[in-house]
């Protein structure tokens, strides 16, 4: 029997959730479980976690280091846990790390006497490189426990805003006498009791406050700090002068007590070693440095030295590597050094798995109140979920359904499913990278229906191209009424300027009127084609020419005002710049599930919809010979439709272009003056920019004057920061990875700094370059805008990254600090966010491609492992699938973005046995499409490919000369 679900809980200010049961493991492959356990002697194992909680772990002796990390990662639902480890004191009285690879036995003399910290490990320079709410609440633990066994010191200020911060996720909202009595009572720091004053201060200006908005906060804080994440490790200078030596993401660090006074970053150092007692640093040669070549520091024994040489060779691993090192082979006579290399995935690898999985979708949650220990949650149901849960999501097969994952359940193919349409408890928009099943509101159809179905309907090839027709109506008269339901919406509002009104009102509500009768007309053609209404007069109703004729030649007086669309733009941008009432009414409404691409886009469809109409026109031309009955009607039809393409074909380019920008506008924080004439975007995407602190995931924005980089802000509007901007004037661009070491690399050399950056691949490379390229050659002879884009605080055109440290952290804890007492809402499944989460870019081209193919239509859709066929209307645009119940629903219950997918025809092997069936395939993600005829599925497979495969900028370039502006 399935108990039923529980109430979710609030997620007030105090309340600390823990974790959901439903999550994978870090370490392991996407759904496996962890590793059988090795046979031998069973042996308990001992585990005090960051909660100063003790766990109890049965494992075999024999079994090796990672097993044990595993069950500990598993027991917790830990996805991110490579950044963590299990440390002990070894033998020697020394704190050493659990080896991975070796055997349990070989590292604890005495396993039950035993106690192992489960403990951050690698600390990364920013926290928002952390996508797990519980990871960084096990980073906050971390902070809280060197606080206050004083190894993270600070001055007092910093001290009590982080214990502020502490006690606001421990015991909430500030109360005078509960806060104080609370400080009294519990020490966080040595010497709290002159600071308790000033961290009741801080606790004050902290209501409202989250605990995960407070974890997110302390760290903010203690990663400005000089000593965070450092563990020192004694050592002396040539001259005995008393040092310690510590390593970070950057390299290798010399401290004097607690002041650093050297670094040497991994980018200098060519080799580190150790020799008896002597740790030794190899540099590479610098004419400018006055260093030695190899610098010498004396330790307390050789195992010291061991001990520190090997976590630097897994911190330059973990930061600097895309990979996981491939092992040494074996020598066969003898060997000479360590053996000891890292294990482990890197930490790109942890992102990318992360991100692709989108376990992030699932909250951090639990069911009780403050200091809430390590430990899952009880299941809340005995039944099986399934094993996808999502288009993206990693298979799992836990037996437990968390409480915060849905409240109702259906059966799909045999197996529960989780309600789609709920949002997620933060109030956020579920993950734009989130397709999961559908309820048993759907209709799942067997093979037998759909043949007897199939079998009926007409099967000549202008049949399914009027379908195509009547499906793709459809679609558009429902975009139609969105744009109808929002000037509703803002209409009745007085902050919305008249002019507006009459512009959006007599543009689209006379469309919206004439499409609903054409779309009934084209309804009845296709029920009288199919039989449907009277089946013995048929000849003359198989057709569509003569129902587009006249429908066209109606529609034209209608166009004659579409290439004013930009006006319609143009407008309600002002509108909103010149009202906040009106642009939050337009961001509300942006945010409502009928609007599930961006809202200028539907204001662009009645021009897109020409293009449609010429294309399904040429295809029932091309297919008529001329003598059919219906090839004069739909030939005057196309001539008639071409015309006015042709006419509006200049002025769409510019639109799509100018509702680039400002979509990119939203999407962009610390960026002002992007629309501007002259102006043109050509691609986006992420590169990882080296720097200091290693290859670090940035996203790029290429206009035809300046390229922008930015990072992804971990805020509610979940924006993109920019760091700086590089004009494309005076700019070369030159192949780096021989020179850097590092795959797909490439230099931006500007007039006032070069930028290193690395693509995903070497497609990824080969795009950026040939649009930069060829940007650079077109603003060597334009006279295309020069304005300064970025606010006044990055207008030093430097990236933060290479500027002052302390100026950089005044302004991040500024703005992370407004984000989140003032939250403003903002969609995240634009496609810079679908780019950021899948590692590539698009171009200005593939959004003219994907504007051009659009589909609609019925698929029957099936997982890699399920039987049945699931019936769903399936809206392809804008880079994705939109899956809805039927073509009646008003918004989508799921989406699925294609960049990075590719569309194959499934082999022999994989057992499909059926007609028309593509698959779509993404890494370790593999489904299944039916379409009804050969017809619809060359046309499932064109679309679809528009927005996988790779385009040339070229391609635009010759199509845009081939019209007039």
């Amino acid at each position: 029997m399935a108990e039923p679900d529980p109430e979710p809980m609030a997620s007030g200010a105090g309340q600390r959730l823990g974790a959901p049961e439903t999550l994978g493991i870090s370490t392991l492959d996407p759904g496996h479980r962890p590793p059988a356990m090795p046979p031998g002697r069973q042996v308990t194992i001992r585990v005090r976690m960051l909660d100063d909680s003790e766990e109890l772990f049965d494992i075999s002796q024999k079994a090796s280091g990672k097993v044990l990390f595993d069950l500990v990662c598993s027991h917790m639902n830990l996805i991110e846990g490579d950044y963590f480890g299990l440390e002990f004191q070894n033998h020697q009285k020394m704190m050493v790390w659990l080896d991975h690879i070796k055997p349990i036995i070989k590292q604890l003399r005495r396993p039950k006497h035993t106690i192992l910290r489960f403990a951050v490990k690698f600390f990364p320079p920013d926290h928002a490189q952390l996508l797990e709410e519980l990871t960084r609440y096990l980073f906050a633990l971390q902070i809280k426990q060197d606080l206050s066994c004083g190894r993270l010191t600070c001055n007092d200020s910093s001290a009590a805003l982080m214990v502020s911060n502490i006690i606001q996720s421990e015991i909430g909202d500030f109360e005078e006498s509960q806060c104080r009595s609370h400080l009294l009572n519990n020490n966080y720091i040595p010497d709290q009791m002159p600071l308790i004053d000033k961290i009741m201060e801080f606790h004050s200006k902290n209501i409202g406050h989250t605990p995960a908005e407070s974890d997110y906060q302390l760290l903010e804080v203690a990663r400005r700090l000089e000593m965070y994440g450092i563990r020192l490790h004694p050592a002396k200078d040539r001259e005995g002068t008393v040092l310690s030596l510590a390593v970070a993401h950057t390299g290798v660090l010399v401290f004097q007590g607690h002041t650093r006074i050297n670094a040497f970053n991994w980018s200098k150092v060519r080799k580190l070693s150790f020799k008896r007692k002597r740790f030794l640093i190899k540099l590479r040669p610098d004419l400018n440095s006055s260093y030695q070549d190899t610098l010498e520091f004396l330790m307390a024994s050789r195992d010291c030295c061991k001990v520190f040489w090997k976590i630097c060779v897994e911190y330059h691993a973990f930061f600097r590597l895309f990979e996981e090192p491939k092992p040494k082979p074996k020598p066969v006579l003898f060997t000479r050094g360590s053996s000891f290399r890292f294990s482990g995935r890197t930490q790109k690898q942890v992102i990318d798995y992360v991100r692709e999985s989108e376990f992030k979708k699932i909250p951090f949650e639990s069911r009780v109140q403050h200091n809430s220990r390590l430990s899952p949650l009880p299941s809340p149901c005995d039944h099986e979920v399934p094993t996808e849960v999502s288009f993206l999501g990693v298979v799992s097969n836990s037996p437990h359904l968390s409480a915060s994952s849905g409240h109702s359940h259906g059966m799909v193919n045999g197996q529960k499913s989780l309600e789609l349409c709920s949002h997620s408890p933060n109030g956020r928009q579920p993950s734009p990278l989130t397709s999961p099943l559908l309820n048993d509101a759907c209709s799942v159809r067997t093979d037998d229906e759909d043949e007897v179905r199939r079998k009926r309907f007409p099967t000549d090839r202008a049949y399914f191209i009027a379908k195509e027709l009547l499906t793709t109506e459809r679609t558009y008269l429902k975009d139609l009424e969105v744009i109808t339901s929002f000037q509703s919406a803002v209409g009745q509002d007085e902050a919305t300027p008249d002019s507006l009104k009459n512009t959006i009102l007599s543009t689209f509500e006379p469309l919206h009127k004439f499409h609903t009768g054409f779309l009934r007309e084209v309804e009845q053609r296709l029920a009288l084609w199919e039989g449907r209404s009277n089946a013995h007069i048929k000849g003359d109703y198989q057709r569509i020419g003569d129902v587009m004729l006249k429908n066209l030649q109606g529609l034209k007086p209608l166009t004659a005002n579409l290439h004013k669309q930009s006006e319609v733009l143009l407008e309600l941008e002002k509108a909103c710049r010149a009202s906040r009432k009106l642009e939050g009414l337009c961001r509300d409404f942006e945010l409502q599930k009928v609007c599930y691409i961006p809202l200028n886009v539907f204001i662009l469809r009645p021009l897109h919809r020409l293009i449609h109409y010429k294309q399904i026109l040429e295809r029932l031309c091309k297919h008529y010979p001329a003598t059919h009955v219906d090839f004069r009607d739909s030939r005057a039809a196309l001539a008639d439709v071409s015309e006015v393409v042709d006419q509006l074909q200049g002025s769409l380019v510019k639109m799509e272009n100018f509702q680039k920008l400002l979509e990119l506008k939203k999407d962009l924080l610390g960026v002002d003056n992007l629309v501007v004439p002259g102006r043109e975007f050509i691609r986006l995407g992420c590169l990882s920019k080296l720097s200091g602190k290693g290859l670090q995931q940035r996203m790029f924005f290429l206009f035809n004057d300046v390229i922008l980089y930015t990072s992804r802000g971990m805020t509610a509007t979940n924006q993109f920061k920019v760091h700086g901007q590089l004009p494309l004037h005076g700019m070369t661009i030159r192949e780096s990875e021989d020179e850097w070491g590092v795959p797909h690399a490439f230099t931006l050399v500007g007039q006032r700094q070069s930028v290193v950056v690395a693509a995903s691949s070497l497609t990824e490379m080969e795009k950026w370059m040939e649009d930069i390229k060829m940007a650079i050659e077109t603003a060597k002879t334009s006279n295309g805008p020069s304005s300064d884009l970025l606010t006044s605080n990055l207008s030093d055109n430097k990236c933060p990254e290479n500027s002052s440290v302390e100026a950089e952290s005044e302004d991040d804890m500024t703005a992370s600090h407004t984000s989140l007492e003032r939250p403003a809402p903002h969609r995240g499944n634009t496609m810079v966010h679908v780019c950021w989460h899948r590692n590539t870019s698009v171009s200005m081209v593939d959004f003219s491609i994907a504007v051009e193919n659009q589909l609609s239509g019925n698929l029957l859709r099936k997982f890699k492992n399920s039987n049945g066929w699931q019936k769903l209307w399936v809206v392809f645009t804008n880079f994705s699938l939109f899956f809805y119940k039927s073509h009646q629903d008003d918004y989508p219950l799921a989406s699925l973005p294609l960049l990075g997918y590719s569309v194959t025809i499934p082999s022999e092997s994989e057992n499909i046995h059926k007609d028309y069936v593509f698959k779509l395939h993404f890494k370790s993600h593999i489904y299944y499409f039916r379409t009804e005829s050969e017809y619809t599925f060359e046309r499932w497979m064109e679309v679809i490919r528009s927005a996988t495969v790779p385009t040339s900028r070229t391609r635009v370039l010759n199509s845009k000369e081939s019209h007039p502006h």
